[in-house]
């Protein structure tokens, strides 16, 4: 069976993997509130087209931090891509550097930075971090991320604890022992450091430590969590370059707002200061439309670029980005857009579903 969308991936992606590994990449914290609102909360919102518009030329490129990208749509970070292929982030990048888009990539990355960049060396990157309780460790990896070419620095900033995953609580999983975080795991090598399983994260990690990541590395600094306006405010002081507007996919607290909820808000406190992105819950181009409408500069996809791994590895990841694409250029076609310049929110209504 042709696979036409990104559902489709999904039910596929779930024949093929196991069950521990399906369990945790759609896991969700407490009840999955959180993770399936992110999606039906795209479908409270309705399309206004405008007609009888030259749409005979339709242009989806867009820019994120000055660089040009074929379209809005980019790959959150997520860990661990060897679980669902063998190749992994690999693979991932290759096919992100094929769709011409950007690639956030997990600190908690199965395969080593320099062989990400090698498989795909003319990629867009940026590169995402949890802060660990040990600093030095940190400060190694955004130096080594900058001099591998990354262009930016994503700090995740939900996770001063693992949210409440039922799923992998019941699975008993151990990603400690089923995959080895390569970059980590050569830089405590090179320092003869004790052999590393998962270092914690550093739940004292505040506002106030954001000077010293901005004293040991050059790259822009995008801040991805923020759910209200009191942490845009605190960004904007802070003189970060970004946010994504992210709940984690619902896997870290339950019962917050959707991200796409969340959105409007965040924009409307930054006034423009700031690019603004999102993550969660897109699943068609009409979604894509709808958060740029909002506001949103560009939209990053987790789960559905796994989905497209485990069904074809890099063919299935581009596959999912080129539907997505032409999805996206479809919606615009339809509402009457010939740039995403034109998007706006006068395209969109919410409707009192």
């Amino acid at each position: 069976m042709s696979m036409v969308c990104l559902t489709d991936f999904e039910a596929r992606a779930r024949e093929l993997l196991s069950k521990s590994t399906w369990d945790y990449i759609e896991g969700a914290a407490g009840e999955g509130f959180t993770r399936d609102d992110n999606i039906t909360a795209f479908k409270k919102i309705r399309l206004r087209p405008r007609y009888l518009k030259d749409v005979s030329q339709v242009d989806t490129r867009t820019t994120i931090q000055g660089e040009e990208i074929s379209a809005p749509i980019g790959i959150s970070p997520t860990g661990f891509h060897r679980l669902a292929w063998p190749d992994g982030e690999m693979s991932t990048a290759r096919a992100a550097q094929a769709a011409g888009i950007c690639y956030i990539t997990s600190s908690y990355a199965s395969c080593n930075l320099e062989d990400i960049i090698a498989t795909a060396p003319r990629g867009f990157r940026w590169f995402q971090l949890y802060v660990r309780t040990d600093r030095q460790l940190s400060k190694q990896l955004i130096q080594k991320a900058e001099s591998l070419g990354f262009r930016a620095l994503v700090i995740t900033v939900d996770v001063p604890k693992l949210g409440n995953r039922r799923h992998d609580i019941r699975n008993q999983l151990n990603l400690k022992t089923n995959l080895l975080l390569k970059d980590l795991h050569s830089l405590t090598e090179r320092n003869s450091t004790p052999h590393l399983q998962m270092f914690p994260i550093d739940s004292s990690f505040c506002w106030d430590d954001l000077p010293w990541v901005q004293s040991i590395t050059q790259l822009p600094i995008i801040l991805k969590g923020i759910l209200t306006k009191e942490d845009a405010e605190l960004a904007l002081e802070h003189k970060v370059h970004g946010i994504i507007v992210s709940n984690h996919g619902g896997r870290q607290l339950d019962d917050v707002p959707a991200s796409i909820d969340a959105l409007a808000e965040v924009v409307a406190a930054v006034k423009g200061r700031l690019e603004v992105y999102l993550d969660g819950g897109v699943r068609s181009g009409n979604d894509v439309l709808k958060a740029l409408a909002l506001g949103a500069k560009c939209v990053f996809l987790g789960r559905p670029i796994l989905w497209g791994l485990a069904c074809k590895g890099e063919q299935g990841v581009e596959e999912v980005l080129n539907i997505l694409k032409d999805e996206f250029h479809t919606s615009m076609a339809l509402t009457g857009c010939r740039s995403v310049a034109e998007i706006s929110r006068d395209l969109i209504q919410v409707s009192k579903l």
